[in-house]
């Protein structure tokens, strides 16, 4: 073996987490940055925001993926 080990699944998924979060958070601050600029461009803007949307959405899907299912 060459001494490395493979992530297992779960680790993968915080790793992929933990990008998708990072990506969520540069996102929020370009649109906060957009916002601001003297004549902002709205389809840009509409763009990002979308983009967004779309993190957050594969954020969760993570997250549900990760957090074990309760059975009551």
């Amino acid at each position: 073996m060459s001494g490395t080990r493979q992530l297992d699944h779960q680790e993968v998924l915080r790793v992929r987490l933990a990008v998708l979060r990072r990506e969520h958070r540069d996102l929020d601050e370009a649109i906060h940055a957009l916002q601001e600029a003297r004549h902002p461009d709205q389809l840009r803007l509409r763009r990002l925001k979308k983009q967004k949307l779309l993190l957050k959405d594969r954020i969760a899907a993570i997250e549900d993926e990760l957090t074990p299912d309760i059975i009551a």
